[in-house]
């Protein structure tokens, strides 16, 4: 497609902008000079890490801008239109109406004080739609059209009830209620499992085709490139690096940075790793079980759901074991049992020779260093009070460890992941995402563990810090000869890093065996449509670009 500004098939064209950042940050702006169009009827990605401009250009587009950040250069047309000249009562009814936008995080884009029914009504309500019974029926169907259950009581229900994938299709419900030109969707697949993932593409895919709307997709997943985009935008540290058709940006990337991204998307393993002989076993668990239950009441049933349902393996050291499976499957709650974090309701876990699953806090006391988590979120697991030296060198100091050699040995570990000693006097808002999940792995080898469980340790971060991870996780486990349990739902990086693989679904292990069998050759039937899922499945990095 012709990349004119004047072609007649343009929707929005964005000239170039600059957005200027405040004094004291690490560069002068957030986008600098920036110009792209997008066309009636296509769906444009726009890709690159954190901190490359992506959801503030999405967001001067749509003016939520924070008040610190300022357009300084540029225009943005809409049919005709400069957005930015244009005084705010001309530009205001646009918004919703003809461009919308999907966030990232539904739950925290939701009211959690009202209804979703409520929710998209009001989104009716603001722009004069119909009668209240009208705005009624239109709710029902925009529930029905983005595949909700049960309309008539999706309407009545409360965010929290419902599921990421559910929040999700509420929000895209809200973004099309008014059947806009343009929809713009910032990271929406992000946090969500492959199964989900892959309907919301599909959801958002057939949507667009139906209503021959414009998509502008905000991503750091090429695998989600790969999947729906017609043309593809990459964008590095605010300045667009490179732009053109999906299929030649992904097959043949131009730009160095674009190489760079290419390459650090997780492959399929296509080959098995060599192994000289079996390392001996260090963690082994026989028919674990863990159910949660819901107090009943008069009217309603006691609830009882097996999170972890008879699962039993075996994790030798030096070795990793991938634990795969959509939210809900038990995953996590498997992790949380290994931790002792959650008490089993049945079962053998055999660690150092010993069955820690029935002991006592007491007892397993002096086992818990060797047995660490790193955790999902790592902003969230930092305590933002403490420094980064306070936060590795606490634990260890409580079971008796010197206070110096605590200290020199958290020096040694910052420089093993990678940072350097100034970090140890610092606090966890000054780090980035990667860095502080560069510190738990840290924090996490203080004990030198004999098992790492990690836990989503890389679903939320960009494909390039992700690879950097994997490779910091390969390297500590090289020269520890840790074992690992990988917690995941991203099976590219699964079949990239594990030696084995546990696929879970309901709380059961559904499939087990090494990962380029059970991505090449699945054998369960929700295996296979795990496989399935995967964005971009068909699509492999080119050779050149690695």
């Amino acid at each position: 497609m012709s990349q004119n500004s004047t072609s007649t098939d343009v929707v929005l064209s964005v000239r170039n902008l600059t957005v200027a950042l405040p004094p004291g940050m690490e560069r002068s702006h957030a986008v600098k000079d920036i110009s792209f169009d997008l066309h009636a009827g296509e769906i444009l990605c726009v890709i690159g890490e954190s901190g490359s401009g992506k959801s503030v250009t999405a967001n001067t587009i749509m003016g939520l801008l924070s008040p610190v950040i300022r357009v300084t250069a540029g225009e943005i047309h809409f049919k005709g239109m400069d957005i930015l000249a244009a005084r705010e009562e001309k530009v205001r009814p646009l918004r919703g109406q003809a461009v919308s936008i999907i966030f990232q995080d539904p739950l925290s884009a939701l009211n959690p004080l009202m209804t979703v029914g409520d929710q998209i009504s009001e989104v009716l309500e603001a722009h004069g739609y119909g009668t209240a019974a009208s705005r009624k029926a239109k709710v029902l169907a925009l529930l029905d059209e983005v595949g909700l259950p049960d309309p008539p009581l999706m309407r009545l229900q409360y965010p929290f009830r419902l599921s990421g994938g559910q929040r999700q299709r509420v929000m895209i419900a809200m973004a099309l209620a008014l059947d806009p030109d343009v929809l713009i969707a910032d990271e929406p697949t992000t946090a969500l499992d492959v199964t989900t993932q892959a309907q919301i593409l599909d959801l958002i895919r057939n949507i667009q085709k139906r209503k021959g709307m414009s998509v502008m997709f905000i991503t750091h997943d090429f695998g989600v490139v790969a999947e729906i985009a017609d043309r593809v935008v990459v964008m590095e540290k605010g300045i667009l690096v490179e732009q053109g058709r999906a299929d030649q940006v992904l097959v043949h990337p131009a730009h160095p940075y674009t190489q760079r991204l290419v390459a650090a998307v997780p492959r399929m393993r296509s080959s098995a790793s060599a192994v000289s002989e079996e390392p001996p076993v260090v963690l082994e668990v026989e028919n674990l079980e863990k159910e949660y239950r819901s107090s009943g009441s008069f009217f309603r049933k006691a609830r009882v759901v097996k999170a972890v349902n008879g699962v039993s393996f075996q994790l030798r050291k030096g070795q990793t074991l991938g634990v795969v499976g959509e939210s809900g499957s038990g995953k996590s709650s498997l992790g949380r049992v290994l931790l002792k974090l959650l008490e089993p309701d049945g079962g053998v876990i055999r660690f150092d020779g010993r069955d820690i699953a029935g002991m006592t806090e007491e007892s397993f006391r002096s086992l818990r260093p060797y047995i660490q988590m790193i955790f999902q979120d790592p902003f969230a697991s930092l305590n933002p009070r403490h420094t980064i030296g306070r936060i590795l060198t606490v634990g260890p100091i409580a079971h008796g460890v010197s206070v110096q050699e605590a200290r020199s040995k958290a020096l040694r570990l910052l420089k093993l992941v990678g940072l350097d000693e100034q970090a140890y006097d610092r606090f966890p808002h000054e780090f980035s995402g990667g860095q502080r999940q560069r510190i738990g792995i840290a924090r996490a080898l203080m004990f030198d563990p004999v098992v790492l469980v990690a836990d989503e340790a890389v679903s939320a971060l960009d494909v390039s810090i992700q690879a950097q991870i994997l490779e910091l996780l390969a390297k500590v486990q090289a020269e520890m000869k840790v074992a690992m349990i990988f917690i995941t739902h991203d099976l590219r990086v699964a079949s990239q890093i594990c030696d084995t693989v546990l696929v879970m679904h309901k709380g059961v292990v559904v499939e087990e065996g090494p990962p380029t069998r059970i991505f090449r050759e699945p054998q369960h039937d929700y295996t296979r449509k795990l496989v399935l899922a995967i964005p971009g499945a068909d699509w492999e990095p080119a050779a050149e670009a690695v």
